[in-house]
Parts: C-alpha cells; sequence; structure tokens
C-alpha cells in the first residue's frame, strides 16, 4: 500500500509539473529547443561517475560538484577545467575520449527519461520544430535518444564540436535556429544549468530552467 502510495505522489508531481511547464512555454513560438542530459535525461549522475573514475586514472579525486557547476559545456571543455583546477596537465581530449567511452559503454543503457519534460516534447512535436542543442558528443546524444525512444521526433542536433564556441556562448543555439529556420526571438530553450542559459540569453530566446519547476 505504502507503495503504491509512493507511486500515485509521483504521477501526481510529474501531471504537475508538465502543466506548470506547458504553461512557461505556452506562446509564439516556433521552435522548442531542449538540452539533452539533465533536460530530457535524467542521467547527469551516470556522466558525474563517468567524470570521477576516469579522473583517477590521472591521479585526481575529483569533486562530483564540479560537473553540475559546469552543465551543458561541451566534454572536452570541461576536462580542460578539471585540469586547471587540480593542476594537473594531461590530453584533454584524450580524457574526453576516455570518459565518453566509459558513459557510453557502461551506463547509457540505464538512461531513464525526465518524464515530464519528454512528455512534452513528444505532446508538441509536430506543432512547433524540435530540436536538441548538447554539450555531447554526437554519438552520445544520439544513442541517449534513441534509448528514450524519442530519434523520430528530433528534427535537428547541434551537439559539442559543431560551433565554434560552445555554451555558454550562443552559437550552438543560434545555429540551431539558422538550421530551421526560425528567429532566434521565436525559439524557447529548455535547460537545466547556467551555462545553457546564459548560451539561450546571449542567442537573444526564451528559456526555462526545468529543474527549477
Amino acid at each position: 500500500m505504502q507503495s503504491m502510495d509512493v507511486s500515485t505522489l509521483h504521477l501526481n508531481a510529474s501531471e504537475t509539473r508538465y502543466e506548470k511547464l506547458c504553461t512557461l512555454t505556452d506562446g509564439d513560438f516556433g521552435a522548442f529547443l531542449y538540452d539533452c542530459d539533465g533536460t530530457l535525461a535524467d542521467n547527469m549522475g551516470a556522466h558525474t561517475a563517468s567524470y570521477v573514475e576516469v579522473a583517477l586514472r590521472y591521479g585526481i579525486e575529483l569533486d562530483g560538484s564540479i560537473i553540475d557547476e559546469l552543465a551543458g559545456w561541451p566534454t572536452v571543455k570541461v576536462c580542460e577545467e578539471i585540469g586547471r583546477r587540480y593542476n594537473t596537465p594531461f590530453d584533454h581530449h584524450e580524457f574526453a575520449t576516455q570518459k565518453s567511452q566509459l558513459f557510453y559503454e557502461k551506463y547509457i543503457d540505464e538512461t531513464r527519461p525526465i518524464d515530464f519534460v519528454l512528455r512534452h516534447l513528444i505532446s508538441h512535436a509536430g506543432k512547433v520544430r524540435i530540436g536538441v542543442v548538447s554539450g555531447g558528443r554526437r554519438a552520445t546524444v544520439t544513442r541517449t535518444l534513441n534509448v528514450l525512444g524519442i530519434s523520430s521526433l528530433v528534427e535537428l542536433m547541434v551537439c559539442a564540436g559543431e560551433t565554434p564556441n560552445g555554451k555558454p556562448f550562443p552559437d550552438p543555439f543560434l545555429l540551431a535556429a539558422e538550421q530551421l529556420g526560425i528567429a532566434p526571438g521565436r525559439c524557447m530553450v529548455f535547460e537545466d544549468g547556467d551555462p545553457g542559459v546564459q548560451s539561450a540569453i546571449a542567442a537573444g530566446m526564451k528559456w526555462v530552467r526545468v529543474d527549477q519547476i
């Protein structure tokens, strides 16, 4: 009985958050641009675990809170920042490759959705243009969307290394808007971290922090 009550509470909370998200994003929008990790996919813990495990290979006892702080940054930029903060020289691209490979092989198939955001995307597909703008590598983001079962609904992806600058610069969101043929002012961005929000603001787009709903 207790388990059923907890499940019911979870469903009610998810429904409330979905309704609030729909209200916040109601308007004359031509495109919805979603971050992936931490926004559509409940996988930030797995990403942090991957960074921590690879960091140990380099003799670094990584504070996982750094990964939350840098949410949305391209993977290689996160690795550069880890090296800077721990004053440890290493090949940032090699670290990023090891991290992405570990996440892909060990964690990605366990990805779970952030239900109310995933529902929002599904319910608006075909009504507005749908894009995913992520600091993750394209192969990893593609696999994540496949696991979540929404690949066919996503019209465009912009991923790490595909623009001169990643989040918090505006480049990724501006490229998405350009390729979708939608003016930046008619794009709504869905994010879970400050770098992504900064990127959206710099691009002249509206935004919502799904983790604060």
